[in-house]
């Protein structure tokens, strides 16, 4: 046999939890309570059982020597000669009749004489309903033969059912009157019995109740230090511990730190425990705040020198001087190396930023212009993907940074092309819920794996092969998503499964401009499309200074052909841009209407 203790099987949600601590204390003080006061009633029940019934034997005995003529007065023994003062004592019986209803005989005694074994004459003494006397009544048959059931062994009281009468002691009794059944009722004793193990009941039953009321009162006073102690842990755990600067001012009450008590000594080292993660956080912290100001300022630093070594390469590529072939493809790595250094420096400069709360220049804006175009820039970098819409008939305004917010769709629609493989569907889709304006990317490629899904939005998280990008990654385009849609008041989140990826930006919503105000026009800027954006899903990022004029395409008039209606359930699909459109500065703003017409959006017709 194994020493291996083999596991205890689980038991089902619900069944069998534990009980808290005051509770265990109650009910285990009120049992031992009840198994005490049950003790004490058994053993007083037994005791006054035992006395009553001695007594009722010795009453039956005063009746069975009276009925056989062997009871005689205090130191005469039966059968004497003359009793004191001349007189003969009395040998024979009165009639059972006046036995059984006269004397000092309880209400209730039995007689019968005994002749040959043979019971020849009973009689029992009942009260009449009539006239309240006591009157002798016959025994029955099958009352005798209860009462002839007892041992003819005298001396020796046995307790008998008689039918119809009830529990009676009974005993055999010879005397110089014959030989006699006698029977007394035990009905006074079990009556005393059952009273009192009414009462014990009844004030066991008080006293568990008044012990369980003032049991749970008691030691909640007792078990109040313990429950501030859980309360201050409780409080620590809901801090947000994992990011960020805490400040972990919860501390164990000092009323409650008496190191004299289980409890005390409790609190003592909840305490220190919370100085020591109080020190190892504001450590975390001040290398975090040092890493991110090295990160910022090394991104700074860098720009210049990336800018310059970016201005040589080229300016060495173009000059007059001949150079070979190597030295012309050397240059051109260098540029292309500077630039996608300079992508990763602005973007490690963009979360310093963030990460040092600069502020962000909101204005309401509309969503869906913004999304058009976004999609369109993504189109023309992508023309092996389907693109489609999925628009609302009425806009979606939101308070946002229209250059970070459109650098966010960018990033999301880059990661959506470039981890998927060509022919994947990727659908742009913008709702209201409730107070939030949602922005879902959506494609139908391999998904994210299971194991990178939880970290797809930390710095530097790069994907697998499945998702993996030919150019490389620096795993920073969906950390900046995450950022600045956190800058917003906003969040993102990600649903990934083989067949299906959503990514679902959330902004607040505000109340729509009204219809006079033109829509503002920096909703379409265009994205800086001449360098691949390296990471995970990095696209270009979109310039600091003011965003560039939308192009003259977007509100060019729509052939006949474009605005056909488009059945309710069809995706829509982006139209590709009109080839060599021209840019001008009196193009008008994006509405609605356009937009919808221009992406062949259903209108609700």
């Amino acid at each position: 046999m194994s020493g291996r203790r083999r596991p205890r099987p689980r038991k089902p949600p619900g069944e069998g939890r534990p009980r808290t601590l005051r509770t265990r204390l109650v009910v285990a003080s009120v049992v031992l309570i009840a198994v005490v006061c049950a003790v004490i009633g058994t053993v007083t029940t037994l005791a006054l059982r035992s006395h009553l019934y001695d007594q009722l034997d010795g009453q039956l005995d005063e009746v069975a020597s009276r009925v056989s003529g062997s009871f005689g007065p205090p130191g005469r023994q039966p059968g004497d000669g003359v009793a004191p003062g001349g007189q003969q004592p009395r040998t024979h019986p009165r009639t059972l009749t006046g036995f059984v209803t006269e004397g000092p005989q309880p209400q209730g005694t039995v007689a019968a004489r005994v002749v040959d074994g043979v019971i020849t004459e009973a009689r029992r003494g009942v009260q009449s309903t009539s006239t309240l006397d006591v009157v002798a009544e016959p025994l029955t048959e099958a009352q005798r033969a209860a009462l002839a059931s007892v041992p003819r062994v005298e001396g020796e009281p046995r307790t008998v059912d008689v039918p119809d009468a009830g529990t009676y002691r009974a005993e055999y009794r010879s005397g110089p009157n014959g030989a006699y059944y006698v029977a007394v009722p035990t009905s006074s004793v079990d009556n005393t019995i059952d009273t009192l193990i009414l009462v014990e009941i009844s004030v066991t039953a008080a006293g568990l109740v008044a012990a369980g009321i003032a049991g749970y009162v008691l030691v909640g006073v007792a078990t109040r230090p313990l429950r501030k102690v859980a309360a201050t842990a409780t409080r620590v755990s809901e801090l947000p511990l994992h990011s960020g600067e805490v400040i972990l001012s919860e501390r164990v009450p000092e009323a409650e730190c008496d190191p004299h008590t289980e409890v005390g000594r409790v609190g003592v080292a909840l305490n220190r425990m919370l100085d020591h993660v109080h020190g190892a956080l504001h450590a975390r912290q001040r290398s975090e705040t040092r890493v991110r100001q090295f990160v910022a300022d090394a991104s700074h630093e860098l720009r210049t020198p990336l800018a310059s070594i970016r201005g040589y390469a080229e300016l060495t590529r173009r000059g007059r001087e001949q150079v070979g072939p190597d030295t012309r493809h050397a240059l051109g790595r260098i540029e292309s190396e500077a630039g996608r250094m300079s992508l990763l420096v602005e973007d490690l400069l963009l979360l310093a930023r963030l990460d040092a709360g600069r502020p962000l220049r909101f204005e309401h804006i509309d969503l869906v212009p913004l999304v058009v175009d976004t999609v369109s820039d993504s189109r023309a970098a992508g023309t092996d993907h389907d693109w489609r819409l999925d628009l609302p008939d009425e806009p979606a305004p939101v308070p946002a940074d229209a250059a970070r917010l459109q650098q966010v769709l960018v990033n999301l629609l880059g990661n959506a092309r470039k981890h998927t493989p060509p022919g994947t569907t990727v659908t742009a889709r913008v709702r209201r819920c409730g107070a939030w304006t949602c922005v879902d990317v959506e494609d139908d490629g391999p998904g994210i794996p299971a194991q990178l899904l939880p970290h797809v939005f930390e710095r530097f998280a790069r994907g697998d092969t499945a998702r993996s990008r030919a150019t490389g990654s620096t795993g920073l385009g969906l950390a900046i998503v995450r950022a600045v849609t956190a800058a917003h008041g906003g969040a993102v989140t990600v649903d990934s499964a083989p067949g299906r990826t959503v990514f679902t930006v959330r902004l607040p919503a505000s109340a729509p401009e009204p219809a006079s105000a033109p829509a503002p026009g920096f909703a379409s800027a265009p994205v800086p499309k001449s360098a691949p954006a390296p990471g995970f899903a990095s696209p270009p990022p979109v310039p600091e200074p003011a965003p560039a004029p939308l192009p003259e395409s977007a509100t060019a008039p729509v052939p006949e052909s474009a605005t056909a209606p488009v059945p309710a359930a069809a995706p829509v699909r982006v139209p590709e841009p009109a080839p060599g459109a021209a840019r001008g500065a009196g193009r008008r703003s994006h509405s609605q209407p356009q937009h919808s017409a221009t992406t062949r959006v259903r209108q609700g017709t």
